[in-house]
């Protein structure tokens, strides 16, 4: 049997992709395979940002029933314990990360979607939390989540119907940050990925660390976290580059003391 995640890099880039046909359904070992691959991309300095997807047809259509129906909640919780724990690590990872999205979303899917920074939709792809309609909810982290994006009352509709969204509507309810045709989903999150890993990475990590303050810390101590990170990234390489730069009239290039591809080239 094949793996059910592979990771490949592709310069800056890595990619995470669920290979699990026929539906990419997310069970144990695809969560604690989620896990490793998060964790190697993060170790890998040469990667500067993450695209995660499900092949050209589908993202992750959720958990796999089939096998958790007849289950109790010991016997389920190892599964929604390893799916939730992918997320927090994608969530977490000082790298941003773009979920590449065709096809269907769904349940699980979704929640490992929504555990990226930002979310590039094919124009046929349908987003959902569909649990209600098998009698539970999501449980690796989908209404938490959803309610900084998209509000409490939309959070409350899409989880209570358990309909599905299509490619536009979540683009015009904040569920994702770009519609494309859905052969080139993909190519656009690996290329965008690509420039944001040619940026200056630390602040970058910085950056979202900064926003993810603003939902877990919010107010006087999230603002504080912000100015922090600020200051935390003055006498770095990159903040010299990048100011350098600007005086100069020059496009910066960062990272020439990080070991990524062309660093030592400046390209």
């Amino acid at each position: 049997m094949s793996a059910p995640v592979h990771v490949e890099v592709d310069g800056a880039v890595g990619v995470i992709r669920l290979d699990r046909p026929p539906a990419n359904a997310i069970d144990l070992a695809t969560g604690l395979a989620l896990q490793e691959a998060i964790r190697e991309v993060g170790a890998r300095p040469e990667v500067g940002a993450v695209v995660v997807w499900g092949g050209p047809r589908l993202f992750a259509a959720g958990a796999d029933i089939r096998a958790m129906a007849e289950w109790g909640p010991e016997e389920v919780r190892p599964s929604v314990d390893a799916l939730g724990a992918a997320c927090d690590l994608l969530e977490e990872l000082p790298k941003p990360v773009i979920a590449a999205v065709t096809g269907y979303a769904l349940g699980g899917g979704l929640e490992l979607a929504l555990a990226c920074d930002l979310r590039y939709l094919a124009h046929d792809a349908l987003l959902g939390q569909p649990e209600i309609r098998i009698g539970v909810i999501p449980g690796a982290g989908g209404t938490q989540r959803l309610v900084p994006l998209i509000g409490p009352g939309r959070t409350r509709e899409l989880v209570y119907t358990g309909r599905t969204v299509d490619a536009e509507e979540a683009l015009r309810i904040g569920l994702a940050e770009r519609v494309v045709p859905a052969a080139e989903v993909f190519e656009t999150a690996v290329a965008d990925a690509r420039s944001l890993a040619d940026g200056p990475r630390g602040a970058l990590a910085a950056a979202k660390r900064a926003i993810r303050a603003a939902l877990t810390e919010p107010g006087a101590r999230g603002i504080r976290r912000e100015r922090e990170l600020f200051l935390g990234l003055f006498g770095t390489p990159d903040q010299r580059e990048g100011m350098r730069a600007f005086l100069d009239k020059r496009q910066p290039r960062f990272g020439a003391s990080v070991d990524r591809p062309g660093a030592a080239r400046g390209d």
